[in-house]
């Protein structure tokens, strides 16, 4: 939901987000545009999968960290909160924060679409500018779109496995493994 319809800047959105009225939600500036960060069920389910799936790479190869929908990242100047992200000790061995936001973008941000979400393109865009692989996964088709920087798109289907490819060396699922609603014929 857009709660701007007129272009902010950074520093008005921090004011914006540090109103004791907004303390309790979570925002993100997309084109310069306050927009909500709205949870869904099915949406969050896929994401905290997928961050579970991470984690336990992770435990198992401490390259990085993940974050879940609570951690937000400054992408070309926009606070972004992914519902999923991940970023490796070679690029950022501990997090810098401006005001709860790294001031990194992430190494790979996952994006599950939901049923209140709008045209996410301009979001995507900008994660590629900053240097950033970006999963899209919607759990209403079960497909996940890999966006890599400079590459065409990579859509996965069930029946597919997906890696973290150069960014998260090592790592790979099924599909179908990412969408814990998804049940087989």
């Amino acid at each position: 939901m857009v709660i701007s319809e007129q272009p902010i800047t950074k520093e008005a959105f921090f004011d914006f987000i540090q109103q004791p009225e907004n303390a309790d939600h979570d925002y993100e500036l997309i084109e310069g545009r306050i927009v909500a960060v709205v949870s869904h069920g099915e949406s969050s389910a896929s994401a905290l999968r997928i961050g579970g799936l991470f984690t336990i790479f992770l435990i198992n190869h401490d390259i990085g960290r993940v974050t879940g929908a609570d951690g937000g990242y400054i992408v070309n100047g926009y606070p972004y909160i992914p519902d999923v992200a991940y970023m490796s000790y070679a690029r950022q061995a501990e997090p810098e924060y401006d005001r709860g936001y790294n001031i990194l973008a992430p190494d790979l941000a996952v994006e599950v679409l939901s049923p209140t979400d709008g045209d996410i393109t301009p979001k995507v865009v900008n994660y590629l500018n900053a240097g950033t692989v970006v999963w899209v996964a919607n759990p209403a088709t079960y497909v996940i779109t890999v966006y890599v920087p400079g590459e065409k798109p990579d859509t996965r289907i069930i029946g597919q496995t997906l890696s973290g490819g150069d960014v998260l060396p090592g790592f790979s699922i099924a599909v179908k493994d990412a969408f814990p609603d998804y049940k087989s014929e």
